[in-house]
Order: structure tokens, then C-alpha cells, then sequence
């Protein structure tokens, strides 16, 4: 087995793609985004470029499939009155 990166989503607004990528690494994926920083500078490149791509390696894809179905269908959501604690400062 190939232990490519493959895209799993394209995303057009680049904070979401940044999400997406928060969710999978906390689950342990190794993930990249690609095109984000162009879209951050000229979001009218969007289209253009296709999207912000959400990529894994290939044996994460199955895995990073679930998760991105969960983050969309408001699994991870967190409740408005969801209690966070206080911030840790460093």
C-alpha cells in the first residue's frame, strides 16, 4: 500500500478547511492543506483554484472520511452554552 496524500475535500472558504484539519489532527491524521493561503489573500481565486484541498494519506482515508461525514452532520458541534473552561496561558 502506497502511503500517498490523497484529497478528501475541497473546501471554498479556507477557515473551514482549517477546521476540517483541526478535527483530523486531533484524531491523529496526518493532514495537509493546499491552496488555503491563496485563497486567504484573493478569495476570487477560489473558483479558480478549485477550493482549499484537505488532503490525508491514503490509510487515514477511510478513517478522515468518518470524521469529515461527522463534522457535517454537526456531530462535533459543541452546544452555544457549551461550558470550555478558561484558557491556559503558556
Amino acid at each position: 500500500m502506497h502511503d500517498d496524500y490523497v484529497v478528501i475535500a475541497r473546501l471554498m472558504i479556507p477557515t473551514d478547511a482549517h477546521v476540517i484539519r483541526g478535527c483530523l489532527a486531533a484524531a491523529g491524521i496526518d493532514v495537509l492543506l493546499t491552496d488555503d493561503q491563496h485563497m486567504q489573500a484573493d478569495m476570487l481565486l477560489a473558483a479558480a483554484i478549485g477550493g482549499a484541498r484537505v488532503m490525508v494519506r491514503e490509510h487515514d482515508v477511510a478513517r478522515a472520511n468518518d470524521i469529515l461525514a461527522a463534522f457535517e452532520r454537526g456531530d462535533l458541534a459543541l452546544a452555544d452554552d457549551a461550558d470550555v473552561g478558561v484558557p491556559v496561558a503558556d
